[in-house]
């Protein structure tokens, strides 16, 4: 006999495991996206300051130089900003990151917030950063099992393929 007072009992098909779905990035991506990040940094900011303040600073125009390449590269910081900030807050990705089809979600699969991937990955790493030996040891986090970097355990986060 059924109990009428019992809850109503429901399969429900429509709703996945997150944890199915999530495939790491291999450290390789994971490497080669921060490396792409710098070198995309770098060359939107201190290549056009660099071209115009430093080479053009001997020229009869130094002055001029100078701020040219400070404006250009507060330009250039500005657009880079942008490009990252846009991207971080839709698929948790920079843009290394989105280029190599990898992302950054919570530990469950869920997706990051932007106040997470900004304050916890990046702030609070980098304020960590200036401890003595903080840096390597982050980076040797990620040959342990579960290949997050401590500050990917600090965040709660993951990278996985996109």
């Amino acid at each position: 006999m059924t109990n009428p007072y019992a809850p109503p009992q429901a399969a429900v098909q429509d709703i996945s495991d997150p944890q199915v779905q999530a495939v790491p990035a291999d450290r390789g991506t994971r490497l080669g996206a921060a490396i792409l990040d710098n070198i995309i940094f770098v060359a939107i900011v201190y290549v056009p300051f660099l071209l115009f303040a430093v080479i053009g600073a001997g020229t009869a125009t130094g002055n001029a130089n100078v701020a040219a390449g400070i404006v250009l590269a507060l330009v250039g910081f500005a657009v880079w900003c942008w490009f990252t900030i846009t991207y971080m807050s839709r698929n948790g990705q920079s843009i290394a990151k989105k280029l190599l089809g990898i992302k950054v979600v919570r530990s469950d699969s869920t997706p990051a917030s932007l106040g997470r991937l900004i304050w916890l990955r990046n702030v609070v790493n980098g304020v960590l950063s200036m401890v003595p030996l903080y840096a390597f040891v982050d980076l040797l986090f990620i040959f342990g099992e579960s290949q997050q970097c401590l500050h990917d355990k600090i965040a709660d986060t993951i990278v996985v393929k996109a």
